[in-house]
This record gives structure tokens, C-alpha cells and sequence, in this order.
């Protein structure tokens, strides 16, 4: 582990919403009660506060090692080899709710802020984040992005529009080919995907060709009306 009080991304840009908001939480973790409440924190909970009142000194770990759940788990990311987690470094970004936009191996601290948070004295993380995301990644210029956020998390930084995207959805399909979207196996399924795409590292500049190794991979995708990719997985 290594000290960072600002982890990098492709462009310095954002740099000021990250100060702005890391201050922010450090102030609110001076009152530990109005913390709490804005953080919905139960009382075995409360510790987080006193994690996010150390967020410019604690230390910090790759993104993905940082990172705990049901779409962590299925990444695993400690067990993949040196190749593939360079693989994630220098193609995968992990949406922050402090930090933004950062690099899977971007050093980051422990922290307690959700998307949908709002942190008193500050606007609403959206206002924050989404437009300079979104000039950070048109910078960033990438060939292709494929974005498995949360919709709570991709309001916080739009996909450019001049920038080749495809949003995924996990969906199941049930009786008569009704197809339904899926919440705790979407987590699983996402970061199953991620690990795929780490240990094979395909050449995909298009969403043509995201398809094309998806159906070769023996993963079941479409794109549907709305031109989102579809991600097909039993619950």
C-alpha cells in the first residue's frame, strides 16, 4: 500500500471535485450523529465516520483490491495473474463517488459515499461529477467504452456522445422469452465479464466486436432496441 491523497485519472481535470468533495466529508465526519444520518449508518456502522474523517492520511490499495461485494468477489482480482492485472490498469475504470472516474489500479483510500449520498453544503454528487467526467473522458479519448455502472453511477459522468459506448444490462429470460433485468447476479455476472475481458484481453474497438468475442466466449449478448448490450445470466 502507498499514501495518495489524489488518485490519478487520465486527465487532471478532476482534480477540483475531488478536493471539493473529499473536504466536504471530512467536514460532515466532524458531527458523528449528522454523519450518520446522511450516510444512513445503523450503530454497529458508525466507524465509517471516523474512516472518511481520515480519508487525506489513511492508506490506500489498487482500486480493485479496495472494493468488496458481489461484483468484486466475482472479479477476484487479487487471484488474477501480473498480466491481466495490468490488463485492468490501463483499461478499466472504477467509478468513485469522492474520487470519480479512477484506474482499477489507481491507489485509493477507505471511504464511506454512496452515488445517491448528498452531503450537506454541497450540490447533488450529479452536479458535481457529470460534466467534468464527462469532458475527462472525451480527453481520455478512448476507442470504446463499455460501461457497466449502475445507472446511479452513470449519471454521475455521461459517456460522451463522440465516443463509441454500449451500456449493459444483465437481463434473465423467463416464460414465453419475457426478459427481466437482474440485481444481485447483474453484480456477479459484470464483474465475471471483467475478469473474462482481463484474462483474454481481446482487441475490441467497436461494439461489433465486443459481440463477436462475446459469442465466441460462449457469453449470450444481443443488442437490444435501445441499442444497449444485453448480457443474458440465470438467477
Amino acid at each position: 500500500m502507498r499514501r495518495s491523497t489524489r488518485p490519478p485519472f487520465r486527465s487532471g481535470g478532476l482534480t477540483p471535485q475531488r478536493e471539493t468533495v473529499v473536504d466536504a466529508l471530512i467536514a460532515l465526519s466532524a458531527d458523528e450523529d449528522e454523519a450518520a444520518r446522511v450516510l444512513k449508518l445503523g450503530p454497529t456502522q458508525r466507524g465509517e465516520v471516523a474512516v472518511n474523517a481520515q480519508l487525506r492520511t489513511s492508506p490506500t490499495m489498487a482500486a480493485v483490491d479496495r472494493y468488496t461485494g458481489v461484483l468484486y468477489d466475482a472479479l477476484d482480482a487479487a487471484s488474477l495473474d501480473a498480466v491481466a492485472r495490468r490488463w485492468i490498469g490501463g483499461h478499466v475504470l472504477v467509478h468513485s463517488a469522492p474520487f470519480g472516474p479512477v484506474g482499477g489500479l489507481d491507489p485509493i483510500p477507505a471511504y464511506r459515499l454512496g452515488a445517491s449520498s448528498s452531503i450537506p453544503g454541497l450540490p447533488a454528487l450529479r452536479r458535481v461529477w457529470a460534466d467534468a467526467v464527462t469532458t475527462a473522458l472525451a480527453e481520455a479519448a478512448p476507442r470504446f467504452v463499455l460501461d457497466l455502472r449502475s445507472e446511479a453511477y452513470a449519471v454521475l459522468g455521461p459517456v460522451p456522445g463522440g465516443i463509441p459506448s454500449r451500456y449493459v444490462r444483465v437481463v434473465s429470460e423467463g416464460p414465453g422469452g419475457a426478459v427481466r433485468a437482474l440485481n444481485h447476479f447483474n453484480k456477479h455476472a459484470k464483474g465475471a465479464l471483467v475478469r473474462r475481458l482481463a484474462a483474454e484481453r481481446p482487441r475490441l474497438g467497436s461494439a461489433a466486436a465486443f459481440l463477436r468475442w462475446a459469442d465466441a466466449a460462449g457469453l449470450r449478448m444481443r443488442e437490444n432496441a435501445t441499442g444497449e448490450l444485453e448480457l443474458f445470466a440465470s438467477p
